[in-house]
């Protein structure tokens, strides 16, 4: 379908070597309430090894869908083509892998009257099957759940450190406005725009029921520990361009974790190749809880594993000691908290 004009809302969706979950997206979309001529779709393909375009364009859908490919950049590049290709006032950004509901666009854009500064976040809800999936992807669910809850508290207040690509809406002329995302950072891309978004006047507001299902295909511990590290990495790269936002510093692990785990968190700084076995027998610790049942012990064993992970990656980004002990300076002396 094409249209000639603007529609109130553009759906960016990022896509790489998920054609299935894709065209599955793409055909719940069709299934909206809200109606087709309100809405696009901008599907950017990040350099997929299979043809993306054409099978995409050949669907039948009933709203207007627009296939830009570009060579393998990132996600964050990806998703910034795909907003400044966008038409809409409001662009609602999630990613290939989810699962939405028939009144998904409309419960957004309803948090979205004219002229409003809003960004939406919306909930990230485990799919069912994810009783199926490791110890590790089944905490991150765990992690989503939590994190809504306690956003969903009277009093709460949702803050760009919130802000996550899975689910999330805003007005594009704020998102053009802040610079968009830093393709900079390889991680940690939607945090960091989304603290430039509240420092720029935007509002947040926590949206539970304009939810998405978060199905997943990673099921290698390896990649796993490598996206742990990597987030290390670029959070660090991230603290450095916030210091007053100290929710983004890496090193406040070392303060806000049980105290019982920081002697792992420790080992980690003093010896990282070394603790790797370390971290390798707390992994094994957690998935023998698992398997007897004991899931709080099991969640909170992966948590130490990925604190681990990601401090090694925080301490090779500041480079040494002297580059730790200035990341947990700015940490401590971080203004506007």
């Amino acid at each position: 379908m094409s249209s000639t004009s603007a529609p109130r809302l553009s759906v960016v969706i990022a896509t790489y070597n998920r054609l299935p979950l894709i065209t599955r997206l793409l055909w719940q979309l069709a299934g909206q309430t809200l109606p087709p001529e309100q809405f696009e779709v901008v599907v950017v393909d990040d350099g997929s090894k299979e043809p993306t375009r054409e099978p995409l364009q050949a669907l039948a859908l009933p709203y207007t869908l627009r296939v830009e490919v570009q060579q393998n950049a990132g996600a964050a590049a990806a998703r910034h083509r795909g907003v400044m290709a966008a038409r809409g006032d409001v662009v609602l950004v999630t990613d290939d892998d989810m699962q939405v509901a028939p009144d998904f666009l409309e419960r957004h854009l309803a948090h979205h009257p004219e002229g409003s500064r809003t960004v939406v976040l919306g909930r990230i809800r485990p799919d069912p099957s994810i009783g199926d999936m490791p110890l590790f992807e089944r905490w991150y669910a765990y992690l989503n759940n939590r994190m809504a809850e306690e956003l969903s508290t009277p009093g709460a207040r949702a803050r760009g450190v919130h802000l996550f690509t899975g689910n999330v809406s805003f007005p594009r002329a704020d998102y053009v406005g802040v610079g968009g995302f830093d393709k900079s950072l390889g991680q940690s891309e939607d945090v960091e725009l989304g603290v430039r978004l509240e420092k720029a006047g935007c509002a947040f507001v926590f949206a539970r029921d304009a939810y998405v299902l978060h199905g997943s295909d990673h099921v290698s511990f390896e990649r796993w520990l490598k996206r742990a590290h990597r987030y290390g990495m670029f959070d660090t790269q991230v603290a450095r361009k916030h210091p007053d936002v100290r929710d983004v510093n890496p090193w406040r692990l070392l303060f806000q974790t049980n105290p019982l785990t920081r002697p792992l968190l420790a080992a980690t700084l003093v010896a990282p190749d070394a603790s790797r076995v370390l971290t390798r027998a707390v992994m094994h610790a957690a998935n023998a809880a698992d398997k007897l049942g004991l899931e709080k012990a099991a969640f909170a064993g992966t948590s130490v594993v990925y604190g681990m992970e990601y401090l090694r990656g925080a301490r090779g980004e500041a480079g040494g000691w002297t580059g730790i002990a200035r990341e947990v300076a700015r940490y401590l002396q971080g203004r506007g908290e």
